[in-house]
């Protein structure tokens, strides 16, 4: 993704998201909960989840963020979220909203 494809009010958060302590596969990874495939959207790599694309993410300033707070008004920027799902001591695990470097 270019700069020019990110949105006003939005930024290139990065590529890489470390896997969580005790994480092994198989790694099931969502973008705002649509599936990516290992290969051609991410790669596994040193303890890492390192994507093709960087990942977007909204700038919230104090003054929008208390309007939010407060209900005045929501946030229609563009903001990806990103889910991994792993087994950990054999338990399926979900975790949400991880952050991205």
């Amino acid at each position: 993704m270019s700069e020019s494809e990110i949105p006003k009010g939005s930024y290139a958060a990065g590529r890489r998201m470390k896997l969580p302590a005790g994480a092994e596969a198989p790694y099931v990874v969502f973008i705002n909960g649509i599936e990516q495939r290992e290969g051609s959207d991410y790669h596994v790599r040193a303890g890492e989840i390192v994507f093709t694309r960087e990942i977007v993410k909204e700038k919230v300033g104090t003054g929008r963020w208390l309007a939010m707070y407060l209900g005045l008004f929501g946030t229609y920027r563009k903001n990806e979220t990103v889910d991994l799902q792993f087994q950990r001591s054999g338990k399926t695990e979900l975790l949400s909203d991880l952050p991205i470097t």
